[in-house]
């Protein structure tokens, strides 16, 4: 195998790298910090889509992290880009919060439910039964079907949460219709976080606490991956799975010298 050029941009997860139940993992403010200096381009991931950036952004200042908007990639911006790309100024019938409706409205998307182009579903804490039912009506008169990611769970202080995947297997189980999901483990999420900041794969690290989702994802899309046991996978999983990541650390704390 040839050697890897060395690391000029990064790409971080949110939940469980930089921050853990709401608080920052130690040595995170420190990366972020360094990698602001530095220079290098940097975003931060996220499958929610619940949120905008700068809602992100404020959240992540709460927790002691600075971490600025235009650094900030949500699965709800991936899918509105991919959405632009596929069919400009097209229409959507959209399930979800602000990150998602305000992300598709500035691809020039109209949200609509007269006949639209795609039924796009999205993270929200109140899944209306009168709006899912609406959207199997639309895909089943031949709207194409949009998710923004497969995570079935979401966290909450009450316990898990039904979240986008468990949706969109229940609109599937209604329609026949699978949904394409942008969100990670799709390496389209990476490759349009690199585009966002015209990084290249061959010089771009990714860093993630989930194997099923973080690394393989990283992996698809040509990535240095880096997996931090400060999240989801612990150490004694790793080898279950048919891939493995370049590097494993303890936590972002463990990555300030490479930058």
């Amino acid at each position: 195998m040839s050697e890897r050029k060395p690391i000029e941009s990064w790409l971080s997860d949110m939940d469980g790298v930089l921050v853990h139940e709401g608080q920052p993992v130690p040595g995170a403010d420190e990366f972020i910090r360094r990698l602001k200096e530095s220079g290098k381009r940097f975003l931060v991931l996220t499958n929610n889509s619940i949120y905008t950036p700068r809602d992100l952004s404020v959240r992540l200042r709460a927790a002691g992290l600075e971490v600025p908007p235009e650094a900030i990639w949500t699965s709800a911006l991936a899918t509105a880009k991919f959405l632009a790309d596929q069919r400009p100024e097209g229409s959507a019938y959209v399930i979800g919060e602000a990150g998602l409706t305000t992300a598709l409205h500035e691809a020039g998307y109209v949200l609509t439910d007269l006949d639209p182009d795609y039924v796009v579903l999205g993270e929200t804490r109140t899944y209306s039964f009168t709006s899912i039912t609406r959207a199997i009506r639309l895909i089943d008169n031949g709207a194409r079907f949009i998710a923004t990611n497969p995570d079935p769970i979401g966290p909450s202080t009450e316990g898990s949460l039904p979240a986008c995947g468990a949706v969109a297997a229940m609109i599937t189980k209604a329609t026949g219709v699978e949904p394409y999901f942008v969100g990670k483990p799709n390496p389209m999420m990476m490759r349009s976080a690199l585009n966002q900041i015209d990084a290249h794969s061959e010089t771009t690290a990714m860093i993630g606490d989930r194997m099923d989702t973080d690394v393989v994802c990283g992996i698809e899309a040509g990535l240095h991956t880096i997996l931090v046991l400060t999240g989801v996978t612990q150490k004694d999983q790793i080898d279950r799975y048919p891939f493995r990541p370049t590097q494993v650390v303890n936590s972002v704390a463990d990555l300030i010298e490479l930058v």
